[in-house]
Parts: structure tokens; sequence; C-alpha cells
């Protein structure tokens, strides 16, 4: 990767426990409209991801330094596209409630630095995670991505008109462009999702469907 006119080794691997200091400075520094409201990953729940359900969480490495996190569960939604908020998904932020057995990969958290987005490492850790779906034969990954930039528009459009002409490609927002050019499906407006200024805390439900998914294979 070649940042600033540099060559720049990405490593994308499974967070250690070592990682967790930085991680949580990560958060920090990439959402701080989120961190003045303690809405970002503590230690305690970094190190319940870890223990429920290690090969879920990855993190990227640049020159020995952890720029960007991702952490994810498994779940299963009955109806599958259940409505739900943030802390109802990841049982308050300790994914205590990771089913093993379940049927979708969710999505809890992805964080990039501010000084490396844009380079494609949120694609890396995207990438990460459908190769995990994949290898466990789930059905699909999905998440609640934040209308980050709904902020700006609100006075002139519900947010289900707003994702609408994010998918129109008439407006660009950071996260739901993002998601759907990684190939996520828009689905609905998950309302409520999180405490957030900047979405006014709407969501958007995304899916991406494991094409190689086998019923056959898959556990009962």
């Amino acid at each position: 990767m070649t940042i600033n006119g540099k060559h720049h080794e990405i490593t994308i691997r499974n967070t250690r426990s070592e990682d967790i200091p930085k991680i949580v400075n990560l958060q920090k520094e990439s959402f701080p409209y989120l961190a003045q409201y303690g809405n970002i990953w503590h230690p305690s729940e970094l190190e319940s991801h870890l223990h429920v359900f290690p090969e879920g969480q990855f993190c990227a490495e640049l020159n020995g330094e952890v720029v960007a996190s991702a952490t994810s569960l498994i779940v299963t939604l009955n109806p599958e596209y259940l409505e739900h908020t943030w802390k109802q998904i990841t049982d308050d932020g300790m994914l205590t409630n990771h089913n093993p057995k379940g049927d979708s990969l969710y999505g809890a958290d992805i964080s990039t630095h501010p000084k490396v987005r844009h380079e494609g490492i949120g694609k890396m850790l995207y990438d990460k995670r459908k190769d995990l779906v994949m290898k466990s034969n789930l059905r699909r990954m999905i998440s609640g991505g934040r209308l980050f930039n709904y902020c700006e528009h609100a006075d002139k459009m519900s947010a289900l008109e707003y994702a609408e002409k994010v998918i129109k490609g008439e407006l660009r927002d950071l996260v739901l462009s993002f998601e759907l050019e990684n190939g996520f499906k828009f689905i609905k407006i998950l309302p409520n999702y999180l405490n957030d200024i900047r979405s006014l805390n709407n969501a958007s439900f995304i899916e991406w469907i494991n094409p190689s998914y086998s019923t056959a294979s898959s556990t009962p």
C-alpha cells in the first residue's frame, strides 16, 4: 500500500489481548463524537469479545501500529430482518449473546484511524469477514450501519428518503456508500439504533448473502 508516496505493509489478523489498549485509543481517535458519550469500546468489553468469539475479531497493523479494527459475532434473527438496537444485538457491548450455531455474522463495529481512511483498509477488513462467513458456512453477513451524514440533510428528508438517495448515487454517505460498494444490500432503516449525533440515531440494516452457502453442510 502506498500512502503519501511511501510503501507500507498492511497486516490483517485476529485481535490479541495485547491489542486492547491500542484499540481503545483507536476508538477515541476514530470516533471523538461518540467517545464524549462513552459510546466506544471499553477494555472489559474487548476482553469479553476475545473470550466468546476470538475468530470474529480482527485488526489491521500498519508498520506495527493498530490502525483499524473490526468486531463481529454470530446471531440468528427471527424474523430475519428483526428490528433491533446496537445494545440489543451486542448484549450491551459484551457479545455474550454470540451463538456459534447461528446463521448470520453480525458486524458490530468497524473503525479506521482518520489518517488512513480511503486507503482500502476497511475493505480488507470486510473481505476478512466475508472469508469467515464462507469458511463457517454462514448464510449471510448483516449489520446496522450508522447514517453518518444524515444530520446534514435531516431538515429536508426522512432517514429512509436519505438512504434511498444514497443508493441512487444522488448523495454520498461515509458509511452507507462504503457498504454498498462492498456488496451489501440496504434492507431498511433501524431507528434508535445508537445514541449518535451524526446519524440522529438512525442506521441502515444491511445484508450480504454468502454465495457459497450450502444448506447440506450447515448445522441444524
